[in-house]
């Protein structure tokens, strides 16, 4: 029986200059959501549920606009921006 993790896209940074790009880590974490194990998935990749929050709204904003959406959106995204750079920080250098 086949599994996610079969068809998981290794990181091409990673294997080419020995350093985990700012990515590494969310196919595992979706993965481990899919699983319920939503504690790991989060220490795996900090910012996957900020980023299901923002593709959700976008989606939602894409078939009905309400109030506030594209601050919503600009907040979300920036907040994202955020966690990725400092999880990469954190991992890259300090970890």
């Amino acid at each position: 029986m086949t599994s996610i993790e079969d068809y998981m896209l290794p990181c091409l940074n990673k294997k080419l200059f020995g350093i985990e790009c700012m990515g590494c880590g969310l196919q595992r974490s979706i993965s481990l959501i899919l699983h319920g194990e939503f504690k790991e998935a989060f220490f795996m990749y900090p910012a996957v549920y900020t980023l299901i929050a923002l593709f959700s709204v976008i989606a939602f904003s894409l078939f009905k606009s309400f109030r506030y959406s594209n601050r919503i959106i600009t907040i979300l995204a920036i907040t994202n921006g955020i966690i990725i750079i400092v999880n990469f920080i954190f991992k890259t250098f300090i970890n």
